[in-house]
């Protein structure tokens, strides 16, 4: 257990209700958030424990579906996998591009000293992520890089400390065109600072660019030391800037900041960094994010550090399997790489807990499952409601497995476990570490909770079949969540979908909420959920959905509720996935019928 663990464990131990900062098992810093395919992806930096300087090694992924449940991807970038730098692995940014992901990051050029840019890429947004070229994009010695692709195309990088570059990159986003160029900081454009006669203008480092209706934006970190975070506005991308103002003044116990805005599911956040967590400061910073709103003219309005953080966009799912390193606040615990694959919490203490916020368990949850592994002799997981000292809803006993990657599930009954609550995973037992956790999740009763098996695709094409014809495949290269979607090919009408069995799920009578992710060669096409039922000797189609889509980086949701009802003996029900036209294949992904 880290130095700052321990000091987590003792101060947040008898409740947590704070969601910022949004990672606590290690510092972060340096947030560069990604939305793609429904989900947040937020890349950081990783400041070392008890560091006394900008000791930082590898770079980290996180994401979350809902703005405050985040999954640690762990670190599929480190200085290690560029054979050029030598140290300092700082602030980048990732941007998707041609069906592939690129990372842009600062490190200190081996051969000559100075700090330069090197550009990874991968097909995936969790990587693993390669050097792309095998040197420096850009060396001038300057650092913080933030990239932007424009509505015609083009594409620039934008970096600098202290002064601020851009250059126009190539569609391939790893070569460049021209000559990097020098972006004159004037008291117009960057504000006027005072006291420092070798740095006129406020700005500092850790640009961000954007655009939003028609207008660009350049979000910096102003005046070291202590930092605030200041804005400019421009008519296009190289300028004339305009400065408007300050976004978060100088604030938290970091003397830097660094900004990330994006926009998500119809709200804007802003992300940042402090020195909030036990431990904390310059050198060990933590990510923290806020939501909030533009002003009518497109103003950013001031923006304050909170302990709370941003709403939560949504529920989570607890009847589907959920990664344990998903976590909304933790004490105590760390992530590490499992040997099962993705990442595992471990180092687990007596008295350590997870909180998992907006669990939406329903009608109620009987049953509750984990993937566990003890080289000692296990403990317990407590499943608390509301708090870590909260209603118990059930507690599963952990055995020793023989090794801290020797995996088993285990399962204990569930009561009381209804509506949407927030859950605890309190972790009992003698000293030292107790178990390892890799995945969880719920059943419920029949009836109440979701009546489709591997919703989330996880499990491969296990409970799916075809309804037509066509050819059913797991696919791990075009996800929407998690790590593998299914795919349907070779259609021969538009009715041809992806199917599966529901007959002894459904209750009749009862309405149903279906949620269903496609994404089509052709974009996307009207699609819908349908429900073949087969009762009394005749079938009937009730339309599931549509009853609202929302499009989000190639991938629609169908969403829509409707009551089931049939008459006499219920002989079938299918609940499929069909085109109105057509006969494309499609993916689908994270389906759910409850």
């Amino acid at each position: 257990m880290t130095v700052a663990m321990l000091c987590l464990a003792a101060l947040f131990a008898p409740a947590a209700h704070a969601d910022n900062p949004i990672v606590q098992t290690i510092y972060t810093a340096d947030p560069a958030p990604l939305v793609y395919n429904g989900r947040v992806y937020l890349y950081t930096g990783h400041d070392e424990d008890n560091s006394t300087y900008f000791t930082m090694k590898e770079w980290r992924v996180y994401s979350s579906a809902d703005m405050v449940n985040w999954t640690d991807h762990g670190s599929p970038l480190s200085l290690a996998s560029f054979s050029w730098a030598s140290a300092n692995a700082w602030a980048g940014q990732t941007i998707y591009r041609n069906g592939k992901f690129y990372w842009y990051v600062p490190m200190t050029v081996r051969a000559t000293g100075q700090m330069g840019i090197g550009v990874a890429v991968s097909t995936s947004p969790t990587g693993p992520f390669t050097d792309a070229i095998g040197h420096p994009l850009v060396s001038n010695g300057q650092i913080d890089p933030t990239v932007f692709v424009d509505d015609d195309g083009q594409a620039y990088l934008y970096w600098g400390n202290p002064d601020l570059w851009y250059v126009r990159l190539n569609a391939d986003m790893t070569s460049y065109s021209g000559s990097p160029t020098k972006i004159p900081l004037t008291t117009a454009g960057f504000g006027t600072r005072t006291g420092d006669a070798n740095r006129p203008t406020l700005f500092e480092e850790g640009p961000w660019v954007y655009k939003r209706n028609g207008l660009y934006y350049i979000v910096f970190a102003a005046k070291c030391c202590s930092e605030f975070i200041a804005y400019s506005t421009a008519p296009g991308p190289t300028g004339p800037w305009t400065y408007r103002g300050t976004i978060m003044p100088t604030q938290g116990s970091s003397f830097t900041n660094h900004p990330g805005v994006i926009d998500f599911n119809g709200g804007s956040y802003f992300f940042y960094h402090n020195g909030a967590l036990p431990g904390g400061g310059g050198y060990t910073r933590s990510v923290a994010v806020e939501k909030f709103s533009y002003n009518s003219d497109g103003s950013i309005p001031t923006i304050t550090m909170t302990t709370a953080g941003a709403p939560q966009n949504g529920t989570l799912d607890p009847y589907v399997r959920q990664e344990a390193e998903t976590i909304a606040w933790s004490s105590g615990v760390e992530t590490e790489p499992a040997s099962e694959g993705g990442m595992n919490v471990g180092y687990i203490d007596n008295g350590d807990y997870i909180k998992v916020k907006g669990v939406a368990f329903g009608a109620g949850a009987t049953s509750f499952s984990a993937r566990v592994a003890s080289a000692a002799s296990g403990g317990k997981i407590e499943l608390r409601l509301g708090g870590t000292s909260g209603t118990v809803a059930g507690t599963c006993t952990v055995p020793g497995t023989g090794g801290w990657q020797t995996w088993t599930t285990i399962t204990c009954p569930v009561s009381g476990a209804t509506g949407t609550q927030d859950l605890y995973l309190r972790f009992t037992g003698g000293s030292g570490s107790l178990f390892n956790v890799n995945w969880w999740q719920f059943s419920g009763a029949a009836g109440s909770s979701d009546a489709i098996t591997n919703g989330n695709t996880e499990n491969g094409t296990t409970g799916w079949r075809v309804f037509g014809s066509g050819t059913l495949s797991s696919n791990t290269s075009v996800v929407h969540g998690g790590s593998r979607s299914l795919a349907i090919t070779g259609r021969t009408a538009s009715w041809n979908g992806i199917a599966q069995d529901v007959t002894s799920r459904l209750t009749n009578g009862k309405t149903y909420t279906t949620n269903a992710w496609i994404r089509t060669q052709s974009g996307t096409p009207a699609a819908r959920a349908t429900l073949a039922v087969a009762a009394g000797g005749s079938t009937s189609y009730v339309s599931l959905t549509p009853a609202t889509t929302v499009n989000s980086g190639g991938w629609t949701l169908l969403s829509g509720t409707a009551a089931v009802s049939w008459s006499g003996s219920l002989s079938s029900a299918t609940l499929y996935v069909e085109t109105d036209s057509g006969t494309d294949g499609y993916y689908l992904d994270d389906v759910s019928l409850r």
